[in-house]
């Protein structure tokens, strides 16, 4: 097998089990492998370390597969490990729940890849040059696993370019899925579109704080941004919200918004979709004195790398003053961010700050985070990327 040796030192990361090797650890390559090809971590003094998948395109150089010597990476090494990955989730889904994540990347053990589930169909994303090595095997298990109606690839994403991949997109095996597939989320109905949606479709990893969101929102008026096809806003109303306002730039999500608001069996009256710049739109409810009692701020990703931290934490900062300003006196904040290189810390600052600027005394009633079908390894903490705040503000 070939080998990858570390620089004098560079093993304590991996000695913790962190499965990133960084170029800048390698000192020597023995071999020429292959993108994707497995080979072996050796420190300086050629002890094994890993066994992991090669990337001499990615910063990441190598994604650890297994830290045992004696665990070839092959058939028996996915079956077994996507089996174990696969049976931990029925330990906290709720039956009537038809979608979730199945495979969590680097925190269920397998670097780069992202295996969702919507009724009978499943939908992978290959993020890595490891896991796009295995593709024929991983379809494989999971068609042997789940005996699925169809298996969709997803990995039409930009960072698939830092390994060294083209995007990719389309039916792995049997059926392609329909153009909407309806899934169910304890008492609510939504149609993903598993093709063209966001991530593969849906925000799984918002499954319970939806469910949170439901136990504040009775009598209330809710405001919710980034509202994409209305999750929050229909967990809103089986909360007993008085009314939604869904606000979303995007006019093919805004619409199925309003579908869900109809086979949730709500009225068209309780729910007004607005269409446009969230910012833009906060800022016109605050000229004219319009205000809320509960407001979502669930935005898409601001800081993508650690060039954009100044500018994402000032839309952050943003977002989060312009909301203080237009709640109701007792009113509530669910506010998140998924950017991953924004620790908790530095967001709670972030609110904290947009609060004081508002003229608003708040507290944190809760914390949240991703739902459990998204784990985090305690040796990977990068896989908590999702954190969120619970606020009342006086």
């Amino acid at each position: 097998m070939v080998s990858i040796l570390l620089k004098p030192g560079r093993e304590k990361s991996l000695l913790r089990h962190h499965p990133w090797v960084f170029s800048g650890a390698v000192e020597t390559v023995e071999g020429d492998p292959r993108p994707g090809e497995t080979v072996e971590i050796l420190t300086s003094r050629r002890t094994f370390l890993a066994s992991g998948a090669y990337s001499p395109q990615s910063q990441i150089r190598v994604r650890v597969w297994t830290f045992l010597k004696d665990q070839p990476v092959g058939s028996s090494f996915f079956r077994a490990g996507m089996e174990r990955t696969i049976r931990s989730r029925a330990a906290f889904l709720a039956a009537k729940d038809s979608a979730c994540r199945l495979i969590n990347a680097e925190s269920d053990g397998f670097p780069g890849l992202v295996v969702d589930k919507y009724g009978e169909f499943l939908v992978c994303q290959f993020l890595s040059a490891g896991a796009e090595h295995w593709k024929d095997e991983i379809v494989l298990q999971l068609r042997h696993l789940l005996s699925p109606a169809g298996i969709y690839e997803r990995s039409d994403v930009d960072v698939r370019f830092k390994e060294g991949l083209e995007p990719a997109a389309g039916t792995l095996f049997g059926q392609s899925p329909p153009e909407l597939l309806e899934i169910q989320e304890g008492p609510c109905r939504f149609l993903v579109d598993i093709r063209k949606g966001h991530k593969t479709g849906f925000y799984l990893d918002q499954r319970v704080n939806r469910q949170v969101l439901s136990d504040y929102t009775h009598g209330r008026t809710v405001l919710n941004c980034f509202a994409y096809t209305g999750g929050f806003g229909i967990w809103a109303l089986r909360g007993g919200a008085d009314h939604v306002t869904d606000v979303e730039s995007s006019s093919a999500a805004i619409e199925l918004a309003g579908r869900h608001v109809e086979i949730n069996g709500f009225g068209a009256n309780q729910v007004d979709s607005l269409q446009g710049d969230v910012f833009q739109i906060l800022r016109e409810f605050r000229n004219s004195n319009r205000c809320f009692d509960l407001i979502v701020l669930d935005p898409p990703k601001f800081v993508d790398s650690r060039n954009q931290m100044l500018k994402g934490t000032r839309g952050y900062k943003d977002i989060n003053l312009l909301a203080f300003k237009l709640l109701n006196p007792g009113g509530m904040l669910f506010t998140f961010s998924c950017s991953g290189l924004v620790a908790p810390d530095l967001f709670q600052k972030i609110v904290a700050d947009a609060a004081l600027d508002a003229g608003r005394d708040a507290q944190i009633l809760r914390t949240l985070t991703q739902s459990p079908d998204h784990p985090t390894a305690l040796n990977f903490p990068e896989g908590a990327y999702l954190k969120g705040l619970v606020c009342r503000a006086d």
